[in-house]
């Protein structure tokens, strides 16, 4: 069975992000962030492979739709495990997380 994971960073950002829309919006939008995000890793857990590569070394991306985020993931077939490198806002500056993959 496939596993995951959250690289250090990814996970402090999915983190802000949710405190900041609990903070700035309300808990319910908070929520909704929550529950895109994990509708999100639950779709790339059922075809991880689904969303075509966009940068190297094997780099994918899942676009959320109600939320102006994007997750940037790598699908390791052997191991069977999804690493998930930024919950991006799309207004940051790509690439910032790349270093991340090293």
């Amino acid at each position: 069975m496939a596993t995951y994971g959250f690289h250090p960073e990814a996970l402090l950002e999915y983190a802000e992000a949710t405190n900041y829309y609990l903070q700035a919006a309300s808990p319910e939008v908070a929520e909704a962030f929550t529950l895109a995000v994990e509708s999100a890793i639950a779709s790339i857990m059922a075809s991880p492979s689904r969303w075509r590569v966009v940068e190297e070394p094997g780099i994918r991306r899942y676009v959320i739709h109600r939320f102006p985020f994007v997750i940037y993931y790598r699908w390791e077939e052997t191991e069977e495990r999804v690493t998930v490198y930024a919950v991006m806002h799309c207004s940051r500056e790509p690439g910032y997380w790349q270093t991340r993959t090293a």
